[in-house]
């Protein structure tokens, strides 16, 4: 009877236990300073020490090739149960485009965390007032309307392979011209050295509202508050992406050290600190943690390659 006391002890202390061990937390942010990644691991490290969630928590970069450079960090580090990763749809497209040996399979997923939309932009002087104006004239020549995005195959080119293949256009031979970051792509855009641009809502946000750009089409389920452009789906083109950014494990942790982890995420969630986080930086809520993001990742990296393939950048 006591030793059956005694073991039943333990494993009501077991999660306490692990949930101890996030006093010493590290968040790897596998991209350089300043970059979408490591603002999310610096937002997510305040919010845990400020509400006590762990102490301290520490965020160092790993740069390089999409993040594979740091995921086959992170899998070095198997059975640590103190690390975690921020990571998101970029990387889901770097590990195919660079034939990444170590995948998202290897990691332990805790939670998918924020997210951002995608527009597709033409100049206020642009011929194209709607969707179905650009798609009409990229349809009659798919290889004279350039789309103008972030590098190629992260999640600016898979919108427009997606919006390619929704309107019947071969994505094989869509013109996609790849610039390295959004300061670029606007200046592309604006200086009519294309016929559309493909990011992040914020990235033209600016120019949107001071009437310079003319949003065509949101990559969201359903109108985005604030955001005065109609979705893809409502013009036809069944078409829906984010630009997810979520935070993994080393793999070999063991089931208590993961729900500890995926617990103090949802305490973070849940903070009005959090929330108010998400407000200020316009970062879309998109939570999904636990068993839920396991099903999920599994199913995006399967999407993500079905949709490489289909632009030819992977076989």
């Amino acid at each position: 009877m006591k030793k059956t006391l005694f073991l039943a002890v333990l494993t009501a202390l077991a999660p306490l236990a692990a949930a101890q061990n996030l006093n010493n937390l590290r968040i790897m942010a596998p991209a350089a300073p300043g970059g979408g990644w490591d603002q999310t691991s610096r937002a997510i490290q305040t919010v845990l020490q400020n509400e006590g969630i762990a102490r301290p928590v520490q965020v160092f970069n790993v740069p390089g090739a999409g993040g594979t450079i740091g995921l086959a960090q992170l899998y070095n580090a198997k059975g640590d149960g103190n690390l975690l990763m921020t990571m998101g749809l970029v990387m889901v497209g770097a590990i195919q485009t660079n034939s990444s040996r170590v995948d998202l399979s290897r990691v332990t997923p805790i939670a998918r965390l924020t997210g951002e939309y995608e527009v597709v932009v033409v100049p206020a002087s642009s011929p194209y007032k709607t969707m179905a104006d650009l798609t009409a004239a990229w349809k009659a020549n798919p290889g004279g309307v350039a789309f103008a995005g972030g590098s190629a195959g992260g999640t600016d080119h898979m919108l427009v392979g997606l919006l390619a293949k929704a309107a019947g256009i071969d994505p094989r031979r869509m013109n996609y011209v790849p610039f390295s970051g959004g300061g670029e792509t606007l200046a592309a855009v604006l200086g009519n050295q294309v016929a559309a641009g493909v990011a992040g809502y914020g990235e033209f946000e600016a120019q949107i509202k001071a009437g310079r750009l003319r949003a065509l089409g949101i990559s969201a389920p359903r109108r985005q508050a604030g955001i005065a452009a109609p979705t893809f789906r409502e013009q036809g083109l069944n078409v829906e992406l984010a630009n997810w950014r979520g935070i993994v494990a080393p793999p070999g942790i063991s089931a208590e050290q993961k729900a500890a982890l995926v617990a103090a995420m949802d305490k973070m969630h849940a903070s009005k600190e959090w929330k108010d986080t998400l407000a200020t930086r316009k970062w879309t809520d998109l939570y999904l943690s636990g068993s839920r993001f396991d099903v999920y990742l599994k199913v995006e990296a399967n999407r993500t390659k079905n949709i490489l393939r289909d632009i030819g950048l992977v076989k």
